[in-house]
């Protein structure tokens, strides 16, 4: 099963990595593949929130901050924080398009 997943380093989770078309995976290998999804997709909004707080201390940091340089580290920061975030997001509801095709 960890040959379908590749670790993302920048999102903190697996990811899947699929090497064929879905449909050329047994369903038995579909069903797998998905219960496995499901446990990552599960631990995403944990991740989100881990997040979140980091962009909370960054925040407080941003506001006692005086040197402007040291504030656009913070900002750019703050904004990766974000941009993580969102493809978090998106990963989270790609699920829904994946898990329709195996119950169809």
């Amino acid at each position: 099963m960890k040959e379908d997943f590749t670790f993302d380093s920048r999102l903190g989770i697996y990811i899947p990595d699929l090497r064929a078309d879905w449909d050329q995976y047994s369903k038995a290998n579909q069903e797998a593949i998905l219960y496995h999804w499901e446990r990552i997709r599960g631990s995403i909004p944990d991740r989100i929130a881990d997040l979140e707080q980091e962009i909370n201390h960054k925040q407080a940091q941003l506001a006692d901050e005086n040197d402007f340089p040291r504030s656009c580290q913070l900002n750019t920061e703050i904004s990766e924080l974000a941009s993580i975030i969102n493809d978090l997001w998106l990963w989270y509801r790609a699920d829904q398009r994946v898990s329709g095709k195996v119950h169809h």
